[in-house]
């Protein structure tokens, strides 16, 4: 009997990055080379256990500590995911600041991307190039920028340029406390991004159903399994011949939870259903304005 699909929050041990954002404690960050080769070799295995996973669907994400698909073993793995009859998205979270050459080795309808601006490390035209060569090849992807208030232009300016159909998110920032934002700020945010306020709020959620450690897990480069990235709690391992009795429901622990990738897998959000097929690269489809976002409620 086929078993059900599974998502796959994938981590491994590489925290390295290519730029040198101040906001974030991996920027210019330098891996080893012992470090790099043990990333890689797990990698390896990930994807060697994926090819073998055929009684089941996948999705899988890599959300790399810091930039992923400048290595050559990332964009090697993501091409062989994504030509996998049983996978059915492959994304990354990443800068988009690799060359693009290898995409054609990929299935476009399989590969996807979370992308993030960064406007102190590139200039807007070539991240801009970058997207339009996406739009080229027919792959999905959404949009995203971390909301310091002096990021805001930058945020006007990509909703602009991009295609009016690709999804512009915001992450909030807070490590300025709650008045980093004035109203008008506010209003900018909200008239491009229809659930900013739940990312800024955040989701009070112990207690609350959320499909991570049942249909969605987080597996690092040993290929540890936990429910969530911020949940540390050990659920098994995923290369155990018994890893699927791990997979069951199981209410959130947390107080609250303030990270996209966590509340996304909550039912009472609704976001599978808004998402639909990009829920794993954070595309929302359009129509995109509040009426879209309506379904989701109020933080709770």
């Amino acid at each position: 009997m086929a078993r059900a699909h599974l998502d796959i929050l994938y981590r491994g041990p590489l925290a390295s990055c290519n730029y040198a954002c101040p906001y974030c404690p991996f920027a210019k960050r330098r891996d080893s080379r012992e470090t790099l080769r043990r990333d890689a070799d797990q990698l390896a295995r990930f994807v060697d256990w994926a090819g073998g996973q055929t009684r089941r669907t996948l999705g899988i994400l890599f959300t790399p500590w810091g930039e992923a698909l400048i290595r050559p073993a990332y964009r090697a793995a993501m091409a062989s995911l994504s030509r996998m009859p049983h996978v059915r998205r492959v994304a990354a979270q990443t800068n988009l600041s690799w060359p693009t050459g290898w995409l054609a080795e990929c299935d476009p309808d399989r590969i996807a991307f979370w992308c993030t601006f960064h406007p102190g490390e590139t200039p807007l035209d070539r991240f801009l190039g970058r997207c339009a060569d996406l739009d080229a090849r027919g792959i999905g992807y959404s949009v995203g920028i971390v909301g310091k208030r002096e990021h805001l232009p930058a945020l006007a300016a990509l909703r602009r340029a991009l295609r009016p159909e690709i999804y512009l998110w915001v992450n909030a920032y807070r490590d300025e406390g709650p008045n980093h934002y004035g109203p008008d700020d506010l209003a900018l945010i909200r008239s491009i991004d229809p659930l900013f306020d739940i990312n800024r709020a955040g989701i009070r959620s112990r207690g609350r159903a959320c499909a991570t450690g049942e249909s969605v897990v987080s597996v690092d480069g040993d290929g540890e399994v936990r429910r969530c990235h911020v949940v540390p709690a050990r659920l098994g391992n995923l290369y155990d011949p018994d890893f699927d009795d791990a997979l069951t429901p199981r209410p959130c622990p947390l107080a609250q939870c303030r990270c996209h990738i966590g509340y996304a897998h909550m039912p009472h959000l609704g976001f599978r259903g808004l998402f639909g097929a990009g829920l794993l690269e954070r595309a929302l489809p359009p129509p995109f304005g509040a009426g879209a976002a309506s379904g989701t409620g109020a933080p709770g």
